[in-house]
C-alpha cells in the first residue's frame, strides 16, 4: 500500500509488521505522519518499524528502539578509498579482474540486462551454504523484481567480453546521502577472475563522482551472527558496522505486548549463536548433499 508517497508492506500473520517496501534503502523523514496514516488505513498492523538514516547514529525520536547495524563505506574520493580503505587482498583482487579482462561500466535497465541477470541467477542452486532464493526463476519474474526502484536505481555490469558475468543494483536514498547495494552478485564460474571486486570499485566510483558520501553493503552483522564470509569481503573492502537506531512503533495492544516480549524478532535470535552455528553447519551439509553441489 502507498502511504504518504511511500510504499509501506505489511508482513506476518499472528503479528503484523509493517515496514518500508524499501526498507534500509528508502527512509523516512516525517515518521508522525506515516504512523497516523497507517492507523486510518483500515489495512491491520501491530507495529510499525523503520530505520534511521546515516549519518544519523544518535536517536532522534522517542519510539521504542533497538539497535540495527550498516555495513557502510564512508565515501570522499576514489583515490582516497583506493590507497586509505581498501585493503591489501581486495586492491589485488580488483587489479586481478582488470589484468584478466574484466570490463566493468554502467549499464541501462534494457532486456539484455535482464537476460543477463536471469542466466546469473539461474547458475546454481546453493550460494553461501543456503539454498538460493533467485534460482529457477523465469525471465519475467527477473524482469518484475529487478524493475523496483529504477527512478532511484543505477545497474552497473561486469563483462567477459559480451558476457555478463557479475551486476549490481544500486540504489539511492532520496536526499543522495547513502547508495544500497540492493544486488550485488556474479557468476561462480568467473570466481577466479574476481569481478565482484571489480564490481565494488565501480560502485565506489559512482558514488563519490556524485558526491554521495556513504555506500551501504547491507548489514554488517545479522543477529547475533557476527563474522562470516561476506562480512570479511566487507572489511577487506573497506566497509565498516555502523549502528542505527531502529524504532518499533505499537499500532495495536497485541503490538505493545509483542515487542515487550521480543516477539518481532525472527525465532533464530532467541537461541545462543553456538547452537545457531551448529544448526547452519548442518544446514549447509544437507545442501550440499540434497543438490551435490559446491557453495559460492
Amino acid at each position: 500500500m502507498k502511504i504518504c508517497g511511500k510504499e509501506i508492506r505489511v508482513d506476518g500473520r499472528f503479528l503484523r509488521i509493517a515496514r518500508l517496501d524499501a526498507d534500509k534503502y528508502h527512509f523516512i523523514e516525517d515518521p508522525k505522519s506515516v504512523i497516523e496514516a497507517i492507523r486510518n488505513s483500515g489495512v491491520r498492523a501491530d507495529l510499525f518499524t523503520f530505520v534511521q538514516k546515516l549519518p544519523g547514529t544518535l536517536p532522534k525520536y522517542n519510539y521504542p528502539m533497538e539497535w540495527d547495524n550498516f555495513a557502510a563505506l564512508p565515501i570522499s574520493t576514489f583515490d582516497d578509498w583506493w590507497t586509505k580503505q581498501l585493503g591489501f587482498k581486495a586492491r589485488n583482487k580488483a587489479k586481478q579482474a582488470e589484468k584478466k579482462g574484466i570490463v566493468v561500466r554502467e549499464v541501462p535497465f534494457d532486456d539484455e540486462l535482464v537476460k543477463g541477470i536471469w542466466q546469473i541467477y539461474n547458475e546454481c542452486p546453493v550460494r553461501q551454504g543456503r539454498k538460493f532464493a533467485h534460482f529457477g526463476k523465469d525471465l519475467e519474474t527477473v524482469r518484475r523484481e529487478e524493475a523496483t526502484y529504477l527512478e532511484s536505481s543505477q545497474f552497473i555490469g561486469a563483462f567477459d567480453g559480451d558476457k555478463l558475468v557479475g551486476f549490481i543494483k544500486l540504489v539511492a536514498d532520496e536526499t543522495h546521502t547513502q547508495a544500497g547495494l540492493m544486488n550485488i552478485l556474479s557468476m561462480i564460474e568467473y570466481r577466479d577472475k574476481a569481478p565482484t571486486n571489480a564490481l565494488v570499485a565501480q560502485a565506489v566510483r559512482y558514488c563519490a563522482s556524485r558526491g554521495i558520501p556513504y555506500l551501504v553493503y547491507s548489514s554488517f552483522a545479522y543477529g547475533k551472527k557476527e563474522s562470516s564470509s561476506i562480512s570479511d569481503f566487507k572489511e577487506r573492502n573497506g566497509f565498516q558496522r555502523i549502528d542505527v537506531p531502529r524504532y518499533y512503533v505499537p499500532l495495536t495492544g497485541l503490538g505493545v505486548a509483542a515487542f515487550r516480549l521480543g516477539f518481532h524478532r525472527r525465532l533464530v535470535d532467541h537461541f545462543p549463536e553456538p547452537i545457531v552455528a551448529k544448526m547452519r553447519k548442518l544446514r549447509d551439509a544437507w545442501y550440499h548433499r540434497k543438490l551435490q553441489v559446491g557453495t559460492s
